[in-house]
């Protein structure tokens, strides 16, 4: 029996050995995307924890640095066949999930794939292209599946989108609508380095963007079964609770309009599974909850016109209500 079959019908928690594991496999996949992006672990490791979670990542940061790098160097440690798609104003659906063409060689009329047939796919700038262009591709990352003339075609397993965009230059792009932006799991930015990264990365020599020395860490059919054994990872009723406050005070906040949804908070506790294990735990704890809050509701999170005149932010919101609730305390009987 293969692995990934292994773990699907396995029953029980998650055991100890399993998360060393896995814990084992997070390092070298972190390790592996560090030679080409420096000084953002943090990051590298919650992109790395969405690939597992089987949800999408958007990257949306100022030009220069590093989305694009980021992404491609991911998804060459996951392993697997990656696309690149360029987002601009004249792409076509079609030319994200694929078209019948006619062969004239043959007289058949065949379906040739689009770059969504592959276990990584790199939307770059994906707020470029219309909007139409836009709901294809997210689309595919809710259904997992294309229709093309009335046929169904599954992508592979394991299916990660990840997506870049720069929420500073705004002209000729599209703005993705709040339900479409529900599809991703999380969103994160990189900012700028500090100052020994920088200087590391203009240092003459520097592997710093080098996505060639990249190595694949894993293989899809690996990644695969580790996320179906994470499901399983224990997570305690009072951190159920305290994560359903959080959605609530989001939600009931007066500059809230929108707030996450039920989907949005049953995302947020499949990424503190694979998160927990991450950090060598069978189990989550509160802090895993405040550190995963804000990019995994932020981006669900809709203000109202006068709060977002006020100056405030959808993470800000969000970090204040975290911050003012108190987590759930270890059982002392």
């Amino acid at each position: 029996m293969t692995a990934t079959a292994e773990s699907t019908h396995a029953t029980g928690p998650v055991t100890e050995p399993e998360v060393a594991e896995f814990r084992r496999l997070h390092l070298r996949l972190g390790d592996a995307v560090e030679r080409a992006v420096h000084g953002k672990r943090a990051v590298v490791d919650l992109v790395l924890v969405a690939a597992v979670a089987g949800g999408h990542v958007l990257l949306e940061d100022v030009p220069g640095t590093g989305k694009t790098t980021l992404a491609r160097a991911v998804a060459k440690a996951l392993g697997g066949e990656m696309r690149r798609v360029q987002f601009t104003p004249d792409l076509l659906p079609g030319d994200v999930t694929g078209t019948t063409v006619f062969d004239p060689r043959s007289g058949e009329v065949r379906f040739r794939p689009g770059p969504v047939f592959s276990h990584v796919v790199l939307a770059d700038e994906i707020n470029r292209a219309a909007a139409k262009t836009q709901s294809a591709l997210l689309e595919v990352m809710e259904e997992r599946t294309v229709t093309v003339d009335g046929t169904t075609r599954a992508v592979p397993d394991p299916f990660l989108v990840i997506a870049t965009q720069n929420p500073v230059d705004l002209d000729g792009t599209y703005r993705l609508p709040e339900a479409q932006l529900d599809r991703f799991l999380l969103r994160t930015s990189l900012g700028y380095p500090d100052a020994e990264h920088e200087l590391d990365v203009l240092r003459p020599g520097s592997t710093a963007g080098r996505v060639d020395d990249v190595e694949a860490a894993t293989n899809p059919a690996v990644l695969a079964a580790a996320g179906n054994r994470l499901t399983r990872l224990h997570v305690a009723d009072p951190l159920l609770r305290y994560v359903r406050e959080i959605g609530v005070a989001v939600r009931n906040d007066p500059r809230v309009r929108l707030g996450a949804s039920t989907r949005g908070l049953k995302a947020l506790v499949r990424t503190l599974q694979v998160y927990a294990a991450s950090q060598g735990r069978h189990y989550v704890v509160p802090h895993d909850v405040q550190r995963l809050a804000e990019p995994v509701l932020a981006h669900r999170t809709v203000l109202t016109r006068d709060a977002m005149l006020a100056g405030h932010r959808p993470t800000d919101v969000v970090h204040e209500i975290v911050d003012s609730i108190h987590p759930p305390q270890p059982d002392q009987s």
